[in-house]
């Protein structure tokens, strides 16, 4: 939950259920294998799940769990925070 891609990904499934493609077109710049990794590790967590559809090909659908609805109310207005301030949190890294 605490890294990058926990978080971006937790703001994409705040819209609703989405497929592994429409996370992956959601999250910017994610490779697949730590797509795989952050939704193993969010739904181990409890904050995601995971609902394979018996289909061919095969359909599977990632939404939040109400623990992770919960956390992500706590975590959107850290993440509008940190989008208002970017541009000075960024400029003491700026050679």
């Amino acid at each position: 939950m605490t890294s990058k891609w926990g978080v971006l990904v937790l703001l994409a499934l705040g819209g609703g259920t989405l497929r592994w493609g429409e996370l992956r077109r959601a999250v910017d710049g994610i490779s697949e294998k730590m797509l795989a990794s952050t939704l193993r590790t969010l739904e181990r967590d409890g904050f995601v799940e995971r609902d394979a559809h018996p289909t061919i090909p095969p359909r599977v659908d990632y939404s939040l769990t109400p623990l992770g609805t919960e956390l992500l109310e706590h975590l959107e207005p850290f993440v509008q925070w940190v989008a208002a301030r970017a541009e000075g949190i960024m400029a003491p890294q700026r050679p």
